[in-house]
């Protein structure tokens, strides 16, 4: 499959931030420019469409007393689950995710993300709180079934002001990272389900293609 026939890709952005600015949607955006640059890189084009949590509150609150998503909140779930890959970002709340971006979350069906490539991600105030991204955000997805690539990213406060030093200043180097395990699960997922219906021997196991994303 080349570059002129490769179907276009679809990139669903969740930010739980809740100020406008806000530290979590400059991260989620800087990751969905780190994995849009990739695509481009290996010839792909990818349609991005974010998902604002703060804009959502009410409706998913309804849900959760009603057991009914209002439409808006409807078309918000159906483009986190049609999509090729995720970007999640929440701002890190008491050691852990937002309980916003928890609800949402709740309220999509549990079969609804299997096998879905996510990048998870988060903010806080200080760097002691990096580790909600192992014991909360990735537990969540793993419930969910979906596969979230190895490197996850946490931005503290300090972490955006960094001087260029590569030894200090890592999350420039985070960022592409994950951008590139991202895009590489997307296009994987892609073309795999593209060969299914030519030819099924040549199917690349997703598992397999996430361990070779995994570093050395």
């Amino acid at each position: 499959m080349n570059a002129n026939t490769a179907q276009r890709l679809h990139l669903t952005v969740v930010s739980a931030g809740l100020s406008v600015p806000s530290s979590t949607r400059l991260l989620a955006d800087r990751l969905t420019e780190a994995v849009r640059g990739q695509l481009a890189d290996a010839g792909r084009e990818v349609d991005v469409q974010v998902v604002e949590l703060r804009d959502l509150a009410a409706d998913i609150a309804g849900n959760l007393v009603t057991g009914f998503p209002s439409p808006t909140l409807e078309k918000a779930i159906e483009t986190v689950t049609s999509a090729d890959g995720l970007i999640a970002v929440t701002p890190v709340f008491s050691a852990s995710y937002s309980g916003l971006f928890k609800s949402f979350f709740d309220v999509i069906d549990n079969d609804a993300l299997t096998g879905k490539a996510v990048l998870a991600a988060a903010t806080g105030g200080t760097a002691r709180h990096s580790l909600a991204l192992e014991h909360a955000l990735r537990p969540l997805f793993a419930y969910l079934r979906a596969v979230v690539v190895p490197t996850a990213v946490y931005a503290a406060s300090e972490d955006w002001g960094g001087n260029g030093d590569p030894l200090t200043d890592t999350l420039p180097h985070r960022i592409v990272r994950a951008g590139g395990e991202l895009a590489g699960l997307m296009r994987g997922r892609a073309d795999s389900a593209a060969r299914t219906t030519t030819d099924d021997t040549a199917v690349v196991p997703f598992a397999q293609q996430l361990a070779a994303l995994r570093p050395a």
